[in-house]
């Protein structure tokens, strides 16, 4: 199987695999998720991924029932299911299953869904182009939850504008983009938006920040606007298969391409740190 699917405890091939229709993930969207990608069938940061996980059920209010041991058990089953041994595995838990009342319902029990399928990493010579939108979602962006009709919307109106990614911004204040993290580089210094709740603290962003300290690269974690944007030496996309993605247009103006050399630095940090990392079973 090279698309295997999982759900409350039966895996099969990914579209074999149902859900009720009475699962809260249905019909509110209640529920978070995580993804990452896994090469070798050794999942990417997988500690870092499952902490957001569980961080984002308990913002949530939902009663995970599974330990971490034995969630790693049940995902790394579905990786080791799939016939390719790298792509992306995605997984994800819903409040529980019952007639639909807003209402949390008592005595329910999470669900869990999971799959994996195959997925390159976004070559890093990779350039994008962006376009920017007004963010319009809602204030608990930190929690990585189900409901992403905002970042769908920001997305397609992305792809009809020959486009990969949004730069969302609330008036000046730019936020993140429609499914990935946004960092500039000004005079040397990387820089990344407050990892507070107006975006998800991405995972490649934490390693980003890391990687420059660790390279003598100094950060700055602070709110910066669309003309810090305009004016930066670089605009990088970062998300689970972007490991800082050089933008070279936003709107149809040109940014960036100042700083190749700070670029290519953490470039070829973070490729080093996936190499090290996947080359080891984590469970």
């Amino acid at each position: 199987m090279k698309k295997v699917g999982y759900y409350n405890g039966k895996i099969g091939p990914l579209e074999e695999i149902q859900m009720p229709i009475t699962d809260r993930a249905a019909y509110f969207g209640d529920g978070c998720y995580d993804a990452t990608t896994y090469y070798n069938n050794n999942i990417f940061a997988f500690e870092e991924h499952l902490d957001r996980f569980y961080n984002s059920c308990r913002l949530l209010e939902i009663d995970f029932p599974l330990s971490r041991q034995e969630l790693k058990k049940e995902i790394q089953a579905v990786v080791d299911a799939n016939e390719e041994d790298h792509g992306m595995v995605y997984w994800q838990t819903s409040r529980g299953t019952g007639v639909r009342n807003h209402v949390f319902p008592k005595n329910a029990k999470a669900n869990l869904m999971i799959f994996s399928v195959p997925a390159e990493l976004v070559d890093q010579k990779t350039n994008f182009k962006l376009i920017t939108l007004e963010d319009t979602r809602f204030l608990h962006c930190n929690i990585k939850t189900l409901n992403l009709i905002p970042s769908v919307i920001a997305n397609q109106r992305a792809a009809e504008a020959g486009c990969d990614e949004v730069v969302f911004h609330r008036g000046e204040r730019v936020t993140e983009c429609a499914h990935s993290n946004l960092l500039i580089i000004k005079d040397g210094v990387l820089w990344s938006s407050p990892r507070d709740n107006l975006i998800l603290p991405g995972i490649t962003l934490k390693h980003l920040l890391e990687l420059a300290e660790e390279n003598d690269i100094p950060t700055r974690e602070e709110a910066y606007t669309l003309d810090d944007v305009w004016n930066a030496d670089e605009v990088i996309v970062s998300s689970s298969i972007c490991f800082g993605i050089r933008t070279t247009e936003i709107n149809g103006k040109s940014v960036g391409g100042k700083d190749e050399a700070t670029l290519r630095k953490l470039q070829e940090a973070y490729m080093n740190k996936y190499w090290a990392d996947v080359a080891e079973r984590h469970y």
